[in-house]
């Protein structure tokens, strides 16, 4: 089974991924840590991340079983990933490694969850279950804000707010693999409702459509 999981940034679609993937016993992968993993990699050579050539050279080097030894969650690796999304080599690259992901989860698992920001539209458009999850701006900057001052870091909530109004900006208005609900895809707006409650609700369509 695929369940293909959407949606901006901070509004909790990892969360949700997490919390299916534990409870189902399923694989799971973050795709937007490859992003960041090659724009990171692209920083380490002095290169900047919008060089399309770069960030391609570093995208073919990316080794799954890597990633989660690498440290992507600062905003400078944000900000990185946004920029090499945008080219379409790095992306095809990229799409092997989560398709093969997807049709064979590692550790033996009997399904997979993928979150993103064009799983259920591009990378597994025939997944069994999909969903979008979303957030107002304002609560999601807020999130992020508490995030980055939990792990002692400097934060202003306004420049937040505009950073990730940018990002945002830039993932639904690129021409490659924009973000978007899928057309079948449940839409969960997270702006009022705590985790436990999106994993509820989501845990409740998958059995409803099994």
């Amino acid at each position: 089974m695929i369940i293909a999981i959407d949606g901006p940034a901070g509004s909790g679609k990892g969360t949700l991924a997490r919390g299916l993937a534990d409870a189902l016993n399923y694989a799971h992968l973050d795709t937007g840590k490859l992003y960041r993993c090659v724009g990171l990699a692209v920083l380490s050579i002095g290169k900047d991340p919008a060089d399309a050539e770069a960030a391609l050279q570093e995208a073919k080097k990316l080794d799954l079983q890597d990633i989660d030894n690498i440290d992507v969650t600062g905003d400078l690796a944000a900000g990185a990933a946004s920029k090499v999304a945008r080219f379409r080599k790095v992306r095809d690259e990229l799409l092997k490694l989560q398709k093969d992901f997807a049709s064979s989860p590692p550790g033996d698992c009997q399904g997979a969850v993928i979150d993103g920001r064009d799983i259920g539209t591009v990378v597994c458009a025939d997944a069994d279950f999909k969903f979008f999850i979303t957030a107002s701006a304002e609560v999601r900057a807020e999130r992020r804000h508490k995030e980055l001052l939990a792990r002692g870091e400097p934060s202003i909530y306004a420049r937040v707010l505009d950073d990730m109004l940018a990002r945002d900006e830039r993932d639904r208005t690129r021409s490659i693999a924009p973000l978007r609900p899928a057309s079948d895809a449940k839409v969960i707006d997270t702006s009022e409702l705590d985790a436990d409650t999106v994993l509820a609700t989501a845990l409740r369509t998958i059995k409803a459509g099994e």
